[in-house]
């Protein structure tokens, strides 16, 4: 059965008293069971670690290195983040592909140094608008797929997240209908079942990221392949991400 997970991705936001309030905040909150996902920028993530207070709140960090050490100005590697007892790394996010130039060899690079490092990948993918308007969404995500996940083991495999985040509904306020969205998913699902086997992707979280907010939280969260949100602008506002946490908890609980 799955489990809804809520992961939020602050990108470059929020200052250093802006995110201890934050975890403040969620250390206030009444107790749930839901798993949540902070992805922080990198400078806090050793200090909001420590102060986190909820066994189910996983700090992550955004993004890193493809390198495991070396002379690599400004780079985080895997190790690093393993060593401050980090569970989550995002990796392969739209804006490093499309801002950074990141290919999916990089992006396959990435997540193995964070497995190497027992540090789980949040691994994402997703097509732009003009490859959802050539009608070539499924052959992008087929590639990302492949690419990004070549010569990982069935083992590596199950410690991946994977995130389908369209890139034409990400910090547009435009969001995927849940039938768009859960379309991708069940393919991904799909491609996951025939390459490792059902009993292995069954257990392979796929979460949505493009828009998600607490308004449509529900009827995405609702669908039988999506398995929660990666979420950006809705996961800055306490009180907003708040409530979308409140929405996977009801459903996690049946209610």
């Amino acid at each position: 059965m799955k489990k809804i997970i809520v992961a939020g991705n602050w990108k470059m936001n929020k200052t250093y008293l802006e995110a201890k309030q934050f975890i403040a905040q969620m250390n206030q909150k009444s107790s749930f069971g839901t798993e949540v996902i902070l992805g922080v920028p990198a400078l806090y993530s050793d200090t909001l670690y420590a102060n986190n207070q909820k066994e189910n709140v996983h700090i992550a960090l955004q993004n890193c290195s493809d390198q495991s050490e070396g002379a690599f100005t400004g780079e985080i590697s895997a190790r690093m983040i393993a060593s401050l007892a980090v569970k989550y790394c995002i990796v392969g996010h739209s804006e490093r592909r499309t801002i950074y130039g990141e290919t999916d060899d990089l992006v396959n690079a990435k997540v193995k140094q964070l497995l190497d490092s027992n540090v789980r990948p949040i691994f994402c993918l997703g097509e732009t608008l003009s490859e959802r308007e050539l009608d070539q969404t499924f052959s992008i995500v087929e590639r990302q797929l492949t690419l990004g996940l070549q010569d990982l083991s069935n083992e590596d495999v199950s410690n991946i997240v994977i995130a389908y985040e369209p890139v034409w509904a990400i910090g547009t306020g435009i969001t995927a209908s849940k039938e768009q969205a859960e379309e991708v998913h069940a393919f991904t699902a799909n491609y996951l079942k025939e390459k490792y086997g059902s009993p292995l992707a069954s257990t392979i979280p796929i979460l949505y990221g493009g828009s998600c907010n607490e308004k449509n939280a529900l009827e995405l969260f609702s669908q039988p392949n999506i398995w929660g949100g990666l979420i950006g602008g809705a996961s800055l506002q306490f009180e907003v991400f708040e409530n979308i946490i409140d929405i996977a908890e009801k459903l996690n609980n049946g209610r």
